[in-house]
């Protein structure tokens, strides 16, 4: 392969400051850059975040700044995924604000599908397919129950096929202190199955646990998410897991509006909007490196 410089960029997405949310590497290849597969994942692998996303121009006519669509796809270390919410705000980002891209409405081609971003003043509009889950019995899941050690009961689990992804409702009792410093069995989970991508932890409680944000608004939810089946113990902010969190909440609470915060020690903040078979996610970004690679 001749020699080929790319750039590359580090972005926190769902925060608005360096060093929480959740880190995502960004590469926008040129139309004329064709990289094998095994490239794409030695460069995830390289990097060692949670996803590595890679921008391409679809057409030789078509740029960074004057295109609307492009081609996106996600690596974890590990293997490409179907969807990635944070990873795609974080390309939306470095369009909108790194390649000065002219439009306030593009469309990214992934294995999802079509997901529509749109830039609302600072925030970074997000549209993406439902989560939709349905009702497990605990007995599918006893082991992997066991790996997240004594949570003083299970509401729910619920599964996702389509990412993939188990949702286990804890009972409500937790305050926010006690949700974040609780620690799984990282190393049982991942033993325990092998169907799953992801695992999502949720609960709720009242602003006097700690359910709010710095600025007083109530949380509809929390969430953690954990991913060792993809070499990712926690992941710090999910947007994927959000569609699933999405069609569960809704159906509990008779809503479709949320605010809601994922809980790891990065912590990041989410708007979600559930419209019939779509979600809505909204979120903010931080450029924390830009770079280039050669290859």
């Amino acid at each position: 392969m001749a020699s080929v410089t790319l750039q590359l960029y580090t972005v926190d997405a769902f925060t608005d400051v360096p060093f929480k949310g959740n880190p995502a590497a960004i590469c926008p290849l040129p139309s004329d850059v064709n990289l094998d597969d095994d490239i794409l994942q030695k460069t995830a692998v390289e990097m060692n975040l949670s996803e590595t996303a890679f921008i391409k121009l679809i057409d030789k006519s078509d740029s960074f700044k004057e295109s609307n669509t492009f081609g996106l796809r996600w690596f974890t270390p590990k293997d490409e995924i179907k969807l990635c919410g944070h990873a795609t705000l974080a390309s939306a980002a470095v369009l909108f604000g790194k390649l000065d891209n002219k439009h306030d409405r593009i469309v990214f081609k992934t294995l999802s599908g079509d997901l529509i971003v749109k830039r609302e003043g600072e925030w970074i509009h997000m549209d993406f397919p439902v989560g939709d889950a349905v009702k497990e019995d605990q007995s599918q899941d006893e082991q992997l129950l066991a790996s997240l050690g004594d949570v003083s009961g299970i509401s729910d689990i619920v599964y996702c096929d389509s990412l993939r992804y188990l949702l286990v409702r804890l009972q409500d009792g937790w305050s926010r202190e006690e949700f974040e410093t609780w620690t799984p069995d990282i190393s049982a989970m991942e033993r325990s199955a092998d169907r799953l991508v992801g695992l999502i932890v949720t609960t709720r409680g009242p602003p006097g646990d700690g359910y709010q944000s710095d600025g007083g608004a109530p949380y509809d939810f929390v969430s953690r998410f954990f991913a060792p089946w993809a070499n990712i113990p926690e992941d710090p902010v999910t947007g994927s897991a959000q569609t699933v969190l999405a069609h569960y909440w809704a159906q509990q609470l008779g809503k479709n509006d949320f605010f809601t915060r994922q809980c790891s020690a990065r912590g990041g903040e989410i708007v979600v909007k559930l419209r019939g078979d779509r979600v809505e996610l909204l979120g903010k970004a931080a450029f924390v490196m830009d770079g280039v690679m050669k290859l």
